[in-house]
């Protein structure tokens, strides 16, 4: 049976370091001592309903549960080294929450965490709000669905990403990436995916300038797109949109088919452009 430590407050520094198999359970985790580390090295715990103000307070952690939980904008850096983890019902405003963490799951949780995720490895995030500035920079291994982001420079360098029913508010986002799919999400900001290999987007919305150049194996799937103009510069591309192009520039190579494009800019390459423009009506016609 579990050990359980309720209704009490912590401040000192490490106060319950290297706790095993017990929940804590109505506890807060702030005071004067302003104590670091407040939970590290803890296995196999639950914690409940419970607040935190302090500094790191969850490192090395491993095979715990967060829930109904809140982390305050003084809690920096309250979840790093960790494995095997849930974060559920929770609210979280710590700055880089999640780093070089593997096996979390994160639910139904509200959070506000510029640098969240960074170089992890195996997380699930569904049914989630995140506001966060270079968004899972890194990580590998990532499932996402239902989740509302706001925050640029979102997805970079990540490997093996799936992104599912989502609303994508971000600038710069999957640039560098490697092996990603988002399907059934509307995706806002500029420059959207340059640098990435194998990156595909399967009835999604695209909105913004410049989007996906300089890509590599990039596909397009019963796509649409809004106020995208210089599409595809320099890209390697198979793409079918439903709708309008503002405009496609010098694709490198594939095939680009859409219902209208506005302006089709075949004009000062500096690498052979081989990509072809298809207007759907015409093929039809043909």
């Amino acid at each position: 049976m579990k050990k359980q430590i309720f209704n009490q407050t912590f401040d000192a520094e490490r106060s319950l370091y290297n706790i095993k198999n017990t929940d804590v359970i109505n506890c807060k985790f702030e005071g004067p001592a302003d104590g670091e580390s407040v939970l590290k090295e803890c296995r196999n715990i639950n914690v409940l309903n419970s607040s935190f103000s302090l500094r790191y307070p969850l490192w090395h952690a491993k095979k715990f549960l967060l829930k109904n939980s809140s982390m305050d904008e003084k809690t920096r850096a309250p979840l790093w080294y960790c494995k095997d983890g849930e974060i559920s019902d929770c609210n979280i405003n710590g700055i880089k929450c999640l780093r070089e963490c593997k096996n979390i799951v994160v639910n139904n949780c509200s959070i506000v965490s510029p640098e969240f995720g960074w170089r992890c490895r195996g997380v699930n995030i569904t049914n989630s709000t995140i506001d966060s500035m270079y968004f899972l920079f890194e990580s590998n291994d990532v499932e996402i669905n239902n989740l509302t982001m706001t925050g640029k420079y979102s997805f970079q360098y990540m490997n093996n990403l799936h992104i599912k029913n989502s609303n994508l508010d971000t600038k710069d986002a999957f640039w560098h990436s490697n092996n990603i799919v988002v399907e059934n999400s509307v995706v806002k900001g500029e420059y959207l995916g340059w640098f990435s290999k194998n990156l595909t987007f399967i009835n999604c919305k695209i909105i913004g300038t410049q989007p996906l150049c300089y890509c590599k194996n990039l596909k397009l799937i019963n796509c649409t797109m809004e106020d995208t103009d210089l599409s595809f510069e320099y890209s390697e591309v198979e793409a079918d949109i439903k709708g309008h192009i503002v405009s496609v520039k010098n694709p490198k190579s594939g095939t680009i088919i859409a219902d209208s494009v506005g302006e089709i800019i075949m004009e000062d390459a500096i690498m052979k452009c081989r990509g072809e423009v298809v207007i759907r009506e015409e093929r039809l016609s043909a």
